[in-house]
């Protein structure tokens, strides 16, 4: 598992050069699954930002800070683009799949299997899913504002039961399923505090309007909950702890 914080910042490399650096992560508020990374191009496209779905991405190398993409320069070059600054659209989305020959997440449902979406239809770039399914999800999910960035949630205020407990300061990602697992909690704004993780499954609202997270549990519950260090390894042991403290069924459970 790796921290967003420090996902965004990586390079990405194509076959035959640089692409550009991750800036952003967007993911689906419904299931808290990855969706896209959004790369700066910087003076390769100037003005232009691309959108890759996270599991286009290859086996990082922690030494370089790079990301292999098994994708040629002009073949990211000719896909559609993000420009500065513009909201995701789901005609940009369906867009980006059909170029690619890549069935869109939405076609699988949102679960774990699924998350980040791309499953590689053996077809070449600019060669287009079936036209009737994807007329079909846009209709059927046309305005869909599910979409979020880890940029802009960062920051939010997160409110327990009884009171105000801090903010998000960090998303803690599952790389082999592109899903955010936990959210990581400042407390220090609240009190003499700590770090501490909080699933995503343990939320009971979001205020998208008022960047507020609503959690099920009082603040004292999440006072003395187990500490998270953030220059540690995420193991087991250390979720199986988090998730008997709060007294939920952990994630894994039932997992082939």
């Amino acid at each position: 598992m790796q921290r967003s914080s420090d996902i965004i910042g990586y390079s990405l490399r194509a076959k035959d050069g640089a692409i550009g650096s991750i800036t952003d992560i967007l993911f689906d508020d419904r299931h808290f699954g990855l969706r896209w990374v959004v790369i700066d191009t910087g003076t390769w496209l100037p003005g232009r930002k691309v959108l890759l779905p996270p599991t286009a991405l290859g086996t990082p190398d922690p030494a370089t800070r790079e990301y292999p993409v098994d994708l040629t320069l002009s073949e990211i070059e000719d896909a559609p683009g993000l420009e500065t600054d513009q909201p995701v659209s789901r005609q940009l989305e369906t867009d980006i799949y059909g170029f690619y020959g890549w069935h869109p997440y939405w076609y699988g449902g949102y679960g774990y299997a699924m998350v980040g979406g791309v499953q590689p239809a053996g077809l070449t770039p600019g060669q287009t899913v079936d036209r009737q399914q994807a007329k079909l999800a846009q209709e059927q999910q046309k305005g869909d504002g599910h979409l979020h960035s880890v940029e802009e949630v960062t920051g939010y205020y997160v409110e327990a039961t009884d009171d105000n407990i801090g903010h998000i300061e960090d998303f803690v990602i599952d790389e082999s399923s592109w899903a955010v697992r936990y959210l990581v909690i400042d407390t220090k704004n609240w009190w003499p505090g700590k770090m501490v993780l909080i699933s995503p499954d343990w939320l009971r609202g979001i205020a998208w309007t008022d960047g507020k997270v609503h959690v099920g549990v009082t603040r004292d519950k999440v006072k003395d909950s187990p500490e998270f260090d953030p220059s540690t390894t995420i193991d087991r042991k250390y979720e199986e702890s988090i998730h008997a403290y709060y007294g939920y069924t952990p994630y894994w459970v039932g997992w082939a």
